[in-house]
């Protein structure tokens, strides 16, 4: 398995449409940077944020997730309560190659700020808008700034196509859009 570079990402996104919309370079004008990287690319977190609260005394349960755990905003700034959480969305959407598995790490602009960035691996044959979650682990609220770096994804190239990709399987979070709750 090998780490791919910024020549391959380049080539899949712009002759296969990898990643929409695509950055060629690195974003750094004022905001946390973006854009493609040495070995990654740095996706922007769209201004669709679902905040968590616990003003109904939900349960969390992923078997039976309650909406109502959340407040919606649309926003250039999120701002996540202490000790909270807040999802929200990738501006990019992303189209995984069947030979592909991306892993997602927070940018160390956030991470140093005590907000950890949590996504789960791009499987071979998924495509849609990331998930992403955003935990703010401090005592302070926290901001989240909207269409700038959140999180860089790190392409792994398999030695061959898997044998059954998640878009063979109809996986449920298949090309999803806009923030995505739990589903089972």
């Amino acid at each position: 398995m090998a780490i791919l570079n910024d020549r391959w990402i380049r080539e899949k996104a712009l002759g296969e449409g990898m990643i929409e919309p695509f950055h060629d370079r690195q974003h750094r004008d004022g905001c946390i940077s973006y854009g493609l990287s040495s070995f990654g690319y740095d996706a922007r977190v769209a201004d669709e944020f679902k905040i968590f609260t616990n003003i109904d005394n939900a349960i969390v349960d992923p078997k039976n997730f309650s909406a109502t755990s959340f407040v919606d905003r649309k926003t250039d700034i999120c701002v996540i309560p202490p000790n909270s959480f807040a999802l929200a969305r990738t501006v990019e959407y992303f189209r995984v190659p069947n030979d592909v598995l991306v892993i997602c790490l927070g940018k160390s602009t956030y991470a140093r700020c005590g907000i950890i960035v949590n996504v789960t691996p791009l499987e071979p044959g998924w495509e849609g808008h990331v998930t992403l979650e955003f935990s703010n682990t401090t005592p302070l609220p926290a901001r989240i700034y909207a269409n700038e770096g959140a999180c860089q994804f790190l392409f792994l190239q398999g030695n061959e196509p898997c044998e059954v990709s998640y878009a063979d399987r109809a996986g449920k979070y298949m090309g999803q859009r806009g923030v995505t709750l739990p589903k089972l």
